[in-house]
């Protein structure tokens, strides 16, 4: 017995020893895998051309758009357009019967051809040293007083003619041919849809954003419009004014993007949103994986020199899909800590493995995809 137990000595010993060091494929796999998963990647800003897009509710509406009123108390005799049709400047829309204006206008010439012979015969008279020149210039006022009231008459007569102002489409026909109609009556209105004005309200904070770009010239801005079935209209716009006063309610300041709308697609009173797209320049950039939030705010982890991290607060001008746009606290100096940040302490010494921001945007699109 003693002698089987000296022999098995040895054999436990070394169990214990081969123990001791660790198998292949246990506990020595299990370190090195728990090594590989806390794995600390670090990797630096990068500055490039971003472009934010923001979008608004607008109302669409047309560089010019009348109402179409009568000038005159009468009948509509003719009218000769049709709802929808496209007019030119000058054309007629609306007559009304002009029996009662042209009687007066006969009247009103033959009053100015009578005070014209009587200012003839008086002048005639002078000529011979009957009548004095006071005379002549008493018929001479009455020949342009009759003169200006034919001229008043027949405007009014040529008010029985309702013209287009400008080319553009007629709308919806409120009065039929024999309708008695009243002065200032609405007939119809006259929109110009050449070119559209799409208004749009914008909070303070992005409206300053906005006026701080324009005069830095720091952005290029470019405007779309989405269009209710969510396609974009075919052609770009441009912001074309901006409104004096805020909204104190809504704290909100109108915009107007001028479109071009050569095949008149637009109509007055659509609706829609306008997509304003600027391009920052130069921005500073970091993958969002790379930021934790403390409180409300937001912080990232920057390798020294001498490979220590410190904690940093930043500030955040632009949320994209997977990147944040730096307003302050990066530099493309700065080394960040991208990934492992959940087991660094501030102020400790870390290993790392640095990361190209190229080989990060890559990862990005290729995780998007």
């Amino acid at each position: 017995m003693i002698e089987n137990t000296i022999k098995v000595l040895p054999r436990l010993t070394t169990i214990l020893a081969l123990l001791s060091l660790g198998l292949p494929g246990c506990s020595t796999h299990h370190e090195e895998h728990e090594h590989e998963a806390h794995k600390i990647v670090a990797t630096t800003p990068q500055a490039k051309d971003v472009t934010i897009t923001q979008q608004f509710v607008c109302q669409i509406h047309s560089q010019r758009h009348i109402q179409v009123r009568v000038l005159e108390r009468g009948y509509l005799e003719k009218i000769p357009v049709k709802e929808g049709q496209k007019v030119k400047e000058g054309d007629s829309l609306f007559s009304i019967i002009p029996v009662l204006y042209q009687t007066k206008l006969d009247a009103e010439k033959a009053e100015a051809r009578l005070a014209q012979l009587e200012y003839n015969y008086t002048k005639r008279l002078q000529l011979d040293k009957v009548v004095s020149l006071n005379e002549v210039a008493l018929h001479e006022a009455k020949v342009q007083k009759a003169d200006a009231k034919v001229q008043q008459v027949a405007a009014e007569l040529g008010f029985t003619h309702v013209k287009a102002a400008f080319d553009g489409i007629i709308d919806r026909l409120l009065q039929q041919q024999g309708s008695l109609v009243e002065e200032g009556e609405i007939l119809t209105t006259l929109s110009d849809n050449s070119l559209m004005w799409v208004y749009f309200n914008v909070p303070e904070a992005q409206y300053l954003e906005y006026m701080a770009a324009q005069k830095e010239k720091k952005e290029d801005l470019h405007v779309e419009l989405m269009l209710a079935n969510g396609q974009k209209f075919h052609q770009p716009g441009k912001i074309g004014a901006i409104e004096a006063d805020f909204n104190n309610q809504t704290g909100n300041i109108p915009f107007r993007a001028d479109f071009p709308n050569p095949d008149n697609l637009l109509r007055h009173g659509q609706t829609g949103n306008v997509l304003i797209h600027r391009v920052l320049h130069d921005a500073i950039v970091i993958p969002q994986r790379a930021v934790f939030e403390v409180l409300d705010k937001r912080y990232v982890y920057v390798v020294d020199k001498d490979d220590v991290a410190h904690q940093r607060e930043i500030e955040v001008q632009n949320e994209l899909e997977d990147i944040f746009v730096i307003k302050s606290g990066l530099e493309v100096s700065d080394k960040i800590v991208l990934e492992g940040g959940r087991q660094i302490r501030d102020g400790e010494k870390v290993e790392y493995e640095d990361r190209r921001p190229e080989q990060v945007a890559t990862d990005l699109k290729f995780h998007a995809e």
